[in-house]
């Protein structure tokens, strides 16, 4: 197999959607998805599914997006200049649940697939993505089993992966400007085309069908915890966090804009409610003092003795 079959792939993530949204609807029947198909320019579709009015979540954006360009985005071809200008086809599911619960982790997802045709020379392609969590609370058994999840896909790939996209998640989603990573990371890949395109696809599959498994049964295990106006406060707080590093340095915004995707889809991903307080300081020794200051620093996951130990 030279290079992956569009077609398939396109298939394949329609289908995740598909779950994701089911997964959703199974646990708040009191809000609703609002659902789309819209067809663009040089056979382009895009199928936006965004819940709202919720229970159970505040939020949650599935969007899926088949896009076909005469000139690749800059954000795109970052990592390949020679590309910049190239025509190219880009097929995703992007995904953001913002629970109700503070107690309960937002988390993002991400699938992509990409092939390019520059001027001179042969087609290329690649695939990218990935999945991290951002707690507002730290539960240690939460963080344990994601990165347990994320690890069992890495190993379609081969031994190193894990540690190499753990990383490269750790690192990717950093503010440097509040000098904190956005949570506890997960994996994330890009420009992935090696060893060969079967092993790159079983892999990138194998992560894209972890996400539902991995994700909701911390969502359940947290959704019914007791909270007030305290952690709730905190919760919005805190998210904030998650926009300033959505329109500041997220490659996926950035490329979605400069492709001219439709702006109501890709800022789907805010938060419907958060706030910035002016030099907000937790109170010292508590959970919300303890989130930033240790609970989020990366950290070898997979090495604690005790998983069920919890902050």
């Amino acid at each position: 197999m030279n290079q992956p079959d569009a077609s398939a792939i396109h298939a394949f993530l329609t289908e995740r959607q598909d779950e994701i949204v089911s997964a959703v609807e199974a646990r708040d029947t009191s809000g609703r998805f609002e659902r789309q198909t819209l067809e663009g320019e040089r056979g382009g579709l895009a199928r936006p599914a965004v819940f709202g009015g919720g229970d159970v979540f505040d939020r949650v954006a599935v969007n899926f997006s088949h896009t076909r360009g005469a000139d690749m985005p800059a954000a795109a071809s970052q990592a390949r200049p020679h590309l910049a200008g190239a025509s190219y086809e880009a097929i995703s599911v992007s995904v953001i649940v913002h629970p109700t619960n503070p107690y309960a982790p937002t988390s993002h997802a991400n699938f992509r697939y990409f092939q390019a045709k520059p001027q001179k020379g042969d087609p290329v392609w690649w695939f990218g993505g990935g999945f991290d969590l951002t707690p507002y609370y730290g539960f240690e058994e939460d963080a344990v089993g994601w990165h347990r999840h994320a690890k069992a896909a890495c190993d379609t790939l081969g031994p190193q992966a894990y540690a190499r996209y753990k990383a490269w998640c750790d690192e990717y989603f950093y503010l440097p400007h509040r000098e904190e990573t956005r949570g506890v990371g997960g994996i994330f890949f890009d420009d992935l085309n090696q060893p060969d395109a079967a092993a790159c696809e079983a892999f990138w599959r194998a992560a894209a069908q972890t996400f539902v498994p991995a994700y909701f049964e911390i969502l359940d295990r947290r959704r019914d915890t007791t909270y007030g106006p305290r952690e709730l406060d905190f919760q919005r707080y805190r998210r904030g966090r998650y926009v300033e590093f959505n329109l500041l340095y997220d490659r996926g915004t950035r490329f979605g804009l400069q492709a001219g995707g439709r702006t109501e889809s890709i800022l789907a991903s805010m938060p419907p409610i958060a706030h910035w307080q002016y030099d907000y300081q937790p109170e010292p020794g508590s959970p919300e003092a303890e989130l930033a200051r240790g609970f989020l620093q990366p950290r070898d996951w997979l090495g604690i003795a005790d998983p069920t130990l919890e902050h």
